[in-house]
This record gives structure tokens, C-alpha cells and sequence, in this order.
């Protein structure tokens, strides 16, 4: 252990990210087991922070935590030594971890921690800690780029095609993003094969891709709403069941139910825009292309005809109250109504 810790580790200069990843990691651990505790009212476990009543979120300390560490490194990035950076590194995970463990309470601007969309917050720290691991292996989104230092002495030939190569890659991540991929796109940064079978297959039915390029019924659609049936509902289910585990009471039957219901819900393949940019607009009474019906015929006709009436009898008013005539009729008014 100690062995594979100096050459994969210490070696490549990974020491400080290694630091962050475990403190990120032990503290997710941690507060995820306070959090439980504390719902489950166990007497001996220090509860919520709750000064003058007023509850203090795990996410609060996370930020000043991050703050705190990071001015710090930046001020002696140049000079600190590998103890003191490594320190700053895990006290930044620390803090990361706090944060992104409320990831949901920062979204959606309320408290969700134990509802379904606190679940983000947990799909959050798993990305998180993916990411983080492949750069501590040593696999590096753009390590071709780090190549073009050795390509230097092969002449230009051989920069311009791993130039080429890296724009190619981040164009295949922003076709499977849109394809509704997220976690291919992201893995793929770092393991690009994965980016070029998600770009080929087919996308699912939910996302931006669908809405653009598929239309209900065509072959494409169809074996869209097919994979998504075929393949995501073990996908899904797995998924749910890890969100249980890690953020409530894991139950097997919930999540099947759960995972076909998100599935049922996502493989309409969505509609494409109301107008097209180069057709003709919608209105309040028809869509492009269709016919108006008599009745909101008559219903456009009269509320273009109400809107000409009261912007005539504005004009005509604001003329009255405009003119010497006007301010006559109302000092005359006023007589009267003495």
C-alpha cells in the first residue's frame, strides 16, 4: 500500500488532491450519519445549531470552511510547502462536501434534505467524487494537451492533430450532454471511446436532442422510447435504491415502483417548438399552419375591437384634459357639483 502510495500518489504530484478527496469523502460520511442521528432524536448526539432558534445549515460552515482555505492557498501557492498545502487541500474537501451535501437546499431555495428532490444533492456528491477520483488515477480530461510538450519535438504536424483531437472530444461531450447523457458525458471527458459510442447511440426521448432532430413516430423516436424502457429501468432502480441508501431507509419495492414511474414519465419523446424560426408565428387564436376557428374568430375580432374603443376614448380624453376647453367643461363640472 504504502508502494502504490508513492509512485501513483506522492509521484505524480497528487498529494494536495488526494488530501482534498479524503477529507471530502469522510466528511460526506459524517455528516450524512449526524444528519441521521439527529433525525432519529438520539439523545447522546449533539443536534442542529440552532442559535436564537434559528437553524444554522451544514451548508453555512461548508462556505466559510472553503473561504477560509482557499485565500490562504492562493496566498502561499507559490511558497507553501507539501504539509501545509495538503492541509488547505483536505480543509477545502471538508468544506465542499458540507456544501454540496445541501446542494438541493441551494437549488431549489427551500429545506428538501429528506423529501425526493433532496436526492440531488446526493447525485451531486457522487459526481463529485467520481470526477475527483479519475484525476487522482491520473486520468485527465485534456491529457492530451499534455502530449503537445512531447509533440514539440516532432514538428507542428503532431500538435495540430491532438489540437484537433481535443476540440473533437469536447464537440462529442456536447452532443451526449444534449442527448440527455449526463454521467456518459462526463466520464467520457476522461475515457473519450465512451464519448463516441454515446454520440452514435440513439438519445433519450426526454432530451434536447429528441426535442430537435426526433419526431413521434419515426423509426429514431421509437427505438429511443425502446432503450429508455429496455435499459434505464435497472439503471434507474439501482440509482434510486444508492439515493435511499445514502440519503433515507433503502427499500428495494420503492424503488422499482419509482424507477418505472420516472421512466414512464420520460419516454414521450418531447415536442418540438410552437414556431419554428423560419415558419410563420402562433397567435392567441391558432398555432402556425392551422386554420382559426370561427369562434376565436370572433373573439380575436372583439378584443381588437375593445382595445381600438378604449385606446380611442383615452385619446379623446387626454385631448379634453389637454385643452382650454377641457379645463373650462371641468371648472364648470366643479359648479355644478357645489
Amino acid at each position: 500500500m504504502a508502494a502504490w502510495f508513492q509512485r501513483e500518489i506522492v509521484d505524480h504530484g497528487h498529494v494536495q488532491l488526494f488530501g482534498f478527496f479524503v477529507g471530502f469523502v469522510l466528511t460526506f460520511l459524517f455528516i450524512r450519519l449526524s444528519t441521521r442521528m439527529i433525525r432519529a432524536n438520539v439523545r447522546w448526539w449533539p443536534g442542529n445549531i440552532t442559535p436564537g432558534g434559528q437553524h444554522i445549515h451544514h451548508a453555512v460552515f461548508g462556505v466559510v470552511i472553503v473561504f477560509a482555505a482557499v485565500v490562504p492557498l492562493l496566498a502561499t501557492i507559490e511558497s507553501a510547502n507539501r504539509v501545509a498545502s495538503t492541509a488547505l487541500a483536505s480543509a477545502i474537501g471538508i468544506g465542499a462536501a458540507l456544501i454540496l451535501d445541501e446542494f438541493a437546499l441551494i437549488f431549489y431555495l427551500r429545506d428538501v434534505y429528506w423529501s425526493e428532490q433532496g436526492r440531488v444533492s446526493v447525485d451531486a456528491v457522487f459526481t463529485a467524487i467520481g470526477i475527483t477520483a479519475l484525476f487522482l488515477i491520473g486520468v485527465h480530461p485534456l491529457a492530451a494537451i499534455r502530449s503537445a510538450e512531447m509533440a514539440e519535438a516532432s514538428g507542428v504536424g503532431l500538435r495540430v492533430g491532438v489540437g484537433v483531437a481535443t476540440v473533437v472530444n469536447l464537440a462529442l461531450a456536447v452532443i451526449v450532454l444534449l442527448k440527455g447523457k449526463i454521467w456518459t458525458g462526463l466520464v467520457g471527458l476522461f475515457v473519450p471511446p465512451l464519448l463516441v459510442v454515446g454520440a452514435i447511440r440513439v438519445g433519450r426521448p426526454a432530451a434536447p436532442w429528441a426535442r430537435w432532430f426526433y419526431r413521434a413516430g419515426d423509426a429514431r423516436a421509437a427505438r429511443a422510447i425502446e432503450h429508455e424502457k429496455r435499459w434505464r429501468v435497472p439503471v434507474e432502480e439501482a440509482r434510486i435504491y444508492l439515493q435511499d441508501l445514502v440519503a433515507g431507509r433503502p427499500d428495494q419495492d420503492r424503488a422499482r415502483v419509482e424507477a418505472r414511474r420516472r421512466i414512464d414519465r420520460a419516454v414521450t419523446v418531447a415536442p418540438p417548438p410552437i414556431s419554428p424560426a423560419t415558419g410563420e408565428s402562433g397567435t392567441m387564436g391558432r398555432l402556425p399552419g392551422q386554420v382559426r376557428s370561427p369562434h376565436a374568430s370572433r373573439a380575436a375580432d372583439t378584443s381588437a375591437a375593445a382595445s381600438h374603443d378604449l385606446g380611442t376614448n383615452q385619446s379623446s380624453s387626454d385631448d379634453t384634459v389637454g385643452s382650454p376647453l377641457g379645463s373650462s367643461a371641468r371648472c364648470e363640472e366643479r359648479k355644478d357639483g357645489k
